[in-house]
């Protein structure tokens, strides 16, 4: 890893927040500590490894941020005593590395430096398709429904028949679908959908 990596700390709990700055004070890591991604999103930096406390959806929360800003960063999770299903759930959610808290300075160094290397070695790649399964999960099952059938070619009457709707009503899904997914017309959302691996 580079001398000097910045990491974007991100913490709901003041105490551990303190305790992570604490730990890695004395190294060659400089620590920006931030409550939440709101906070974050006022004042997005412009480089570093975020290490973020798994908290209920703040890997998707961040996946989002960074898809809006169109910067996107290394992501390393962490949490006390993670269970297998957590720690997959903020894999597939986008992040690159997990660690179990607490942890030692070495440890984020070294997840630190794969998360970098990770990242830089896919791209944006990953993170667009994390960043489209976040968006596509904006959807209601019938609007998803309603975005398969367009990324299969069919007409509003064709999607209607299959989905035993009007074909009004599947201009209505539609349009909700999307206003959800931030998609201006019907080939960013298929796009979306495809990034997503909605539609293969």
């Amino acid at each position: 890893m580079r001398t000097g990596e910045t990491l974007i700390l991100i913490d709901g709990d003041s105490r551990r927040r303190a305790a992570v700055s604490h730990l890695l004070a004395g190294s060659d890591l400089h620590v920006e500590p931030f409550e939440d991604s709101s906070e974050l999103a006022s004042r997005w930096p412009s480089d570093g490894v975020i290490l973020a406390h798994d908290d209920t959806g703040i890997v998707r929360d961040l996946i989002d941020a960074m898809s809006r800003s169109m910067k996107w960063m290394p992501l390393v999770a962490f949490a006390q005593q993670p269970g297998t299903a957590q720690v997959v759930r903020a894999v597939m959610d986008g992040a690159s590395n997990y660690l179990a808290w607490p942890f030692t300075v070495e440890e984020v160094r070294r997840a630190a430096a794969a998360a970098r290397e990770s990242h830089q070695a896919m791209g944006s790649l990953r993170l667009r398709e994390a960043a489209a399964r976040s968006r596509i999960q904006r959807l209601t099952p019938r609007e998803r429904e309603v975005l398969a059938g367009v990324a299969a070619g069919l007409s509003n009457r064709l999607i209607g028949e299959r989905l035993s709707i009007s074909p009004r009503t599947v201009e209505i899904h539609r349009a909700n679908m999307l206003n959800k997914i931030g998609a201006s017309h019907s080939n960013e959302a298929i796009r979306i959908a495809i990034e997503a691996a909605l539609v293969r």
